[in-house]
């Protein structure tokens, strides 16, 4: 007859149903009593036991035992589901297609608590292959948090993903700014569009407000006082007031962000030009309009999604002769600043127009549209030793 265990050494058996050997370890009891198991199998006896002697160790170390048969796809699922209350849906739903898309079919099957730092690396490598930089970063982070959401109900005993470092992917999509001449014929066919959005586009593009700004925009906020209305100092600038985003809870990007901007003729008579439209579209729509006060509404008074403004964005850029498919409607807040820029325009004034909280950031995010020439020193220069040919 085989040896008894010992009283919290567990237990080991033959599982008929399952053709596969059982460990079992009382981890406590419910309050009514009710005796509470974790349990593992092995095709072998050996296996089943080298697992309760696992489970027994964490057991007497106070560690949680963490299930046998919990993956990684059920941590991240977990996590998109219950670890993402409060957040935008819109980041809900990046958050999802990018784990559905790069961590589900690679590493999903893997049982959590056998994965390994190997095997997150290995990951990374394969998928530094096709993503860029800021995508892994991403796809790590989501690991991470899933793991250390799994960590806190006792579904792993640590997180791999920690001690594992992103590396370097793909150059990703390198933003870029239309030219003079290109931003010139990008104005006149937005014009000739004669449209919601392509008055959305001719304010977005000489104002440099971001398009998560433009679309909540609201005429509460737009302030256009009618030519001579007043006088002397006392006049009042036609401007807009950022106040809004389309981010959750409406807040601007940032503190900063929120800055009242004024703007040029031809984006004043974009907005003039909208606001009749919208008095027939109001007409027009009768019991179907839904006033929100939107400047940049739908045909109904809903605010537009991106991608309505994508649409009628590319149709602007085809007018203007421009591929399409190369521009995002972002990109029009980079050719503002790339135009002030070559118009000598100083970063201090730009970085307070884009609603930065200081130049270094304006410096980092547009990097590409800065150009900024420093000469102050050859100007001392020159009038200290002085070019005698030239002077000559």
């Amino acid at each position: 007859m085989a040896k008894r265990r010992s009283r919290g050494d567990g237990g080991l058996y033959w599982s008929e149903p399952r053709q596969r050997w059982i460990a079992e370890v009382t981890i406590g009891y419910t309050p009514a009593g009710k005796r509470i198991t974790r349990s593992a199998s092995g095709k072998t006896k050996t296996a089943a036991k080298d697992k309760l002697k696992e489970m027994v160790r964490d057991l007497d170390d106070g560690l949680p035992i963490a299930p046998d048969n919990y993956h990684v796809s059920d941590a991240v699922q977990a996590w998109l589901t219950f670890g993402l209350n409060g957040r935008d849906q819109a980041t809900v739903t990046n958050y999802r297609c990018l784990a559905d898309t790069n961590i589900v079919p690679y590493i999903g099957k893997r049982k959590l608590r056998e994965l390994s730092a190997d095997d997150v690396d290995k990951w990374l490598a394969d998928r530094a292959k096709t993503l860029s930089t800021r995508s892994l970063r991403l796809i790590l982070s989501i690991l991470r948090r899933s793991i250390t959401f799994a960590q806190a109900r006792d579904k792993v005993k640590r997180n791999v993903a920690m001690l594992c470092e992103c590396p370097t992917g793909q150059e990703g999509r390198p933003s870029k700014s239309l030219t003079y001449d290109q931003a010139d014929s990008v104005l006149t066919a937005a014009e000739a569009d004669d449209s919601t959005i392509g008055d959305y586009t001719v304010v977005s593009l000489l104002g440099g407000v971001r398009t998560e700004e433009a679309r909540p925009l609201t005429w509460p906020h737009v302030h256009l006082p009618d030519d001579g209305e007043r006088t002397g100092d006392d006049v009042e600038l036609p401007h807009v007031d950022v106040f809004r985003s389309v981010r959750t809870g409406g807040d601007t990007k940032t503190r900063r962000s929120r800055r009242s901007l004024a703007i040029p003729h031809r984006a004043v008579r974009a907005l003039r030009r909208q606001h009749a439209r919208q008095a027939v579209q109001r007409q027009r729509a009768g019991t179907d309009w839904q006033e929100n006060g939107l400047v940049f509404a739908s045909q109904v008074g809903t605010e537009m999604d991106r991608h309505n403004v994508l649409r009628g964005f590319r149709r602007i850029l085809k007018a203007a002769g421009l591929n399409p498919q190369d521009w995002t409607p972002r990109e029009l807040r980079h050719s503002f600043v790339s135009l002030l820029s070559d118009a000598k325009v100083p970063i201090e004034v730009i970085s307070r127009l884009v609603g930065h909280s200081g130049t270094a950031v304006t410096e980092r995010v547009y990097r590409h549209q800065i150009r900024p020439v420093v000469e102050e020193a050859a100007t001392e220069m020159d009038r200290i030793f002085p070019d005698t040919d030239t002077a000559a």
